[in-house]
């Protein structure tokens, strides 16, 4: 799934469940929930495309705030030959009844800057995927995480880059 797939479930998953559980209620579809904002921590490896190997730290904040099934996120990576990219973006989150198990897809714009590592094609590049983890009664997460990089054709060149990372998050309760 080297591509836009996540995105796109992400956005089929979403705004299926915004039609039928958040339209017409009294907040309307895209009414404001509030859930604990979290802090995320995760690292991991480049792992196909025409990137060699390589490790990545990536550092991800949830402001828990949620328009409809939608979520906010804001992250930072660093990449071992001195990648920067830096986005904004949305998340979905589906939950497994109520034994903590979760699915999360992300879709987040972004600016890249390779800094004389791997060259992705510009410095606009978007970042999606999904995470699959375990949230404890205490609201930690313990995650698989899996992404996509790229530019989605906006430039000339673009290689893209998959990246399967070990992911910890905890909620900021204050």
């Amino acid at each position: 799934m080297a591509d836009g797939t996540m995105a796109v479930l992400m956005l089929i998953f979403g705004f299926t469940d915004m039609g039928n559980n958040y339209c017409g209620t009294d907040g309307g579809c895209w009414a404001v929930s509030k859930e604990p904002p979290r802090l995320s921590v995760s690292a991991g490896e480049v792992v196909q495309r025409h990137a060699k190997p390589a490790t990545e730290t990536y550092m991800r904040y949830d402001p828990g705030v949620n328009y409809g099934p939608f979520g906010q996120a804001a992250g930072v990576s660093f990449g071992e030959k001195g990648e920067i990219w830096a986005g904004y973006g949305g998340t979905y989150t589906i939950r497994f009844g109520l034994t903590g198990l979760y699915a999360q897809f992300h879709l987040m714009p972004g600016l890249y800057f390779d800094n004389g590592g791997f060259d992705l094609g510009g410095m606009f590049e978007f970042r999606s995927g999904i995470e699959l983890g375990y949230e404890s009664p205490k609201g930690w997460r313990y995650a698989l995480a899996y992404d996509h990089r790229s530019n989605a054709g906006i430039f000339d060149q673009n290689p893209g880059i998959e990246t399967v990372q070990i992911k910890t998050s905890s909620p900021d309760r204050r």
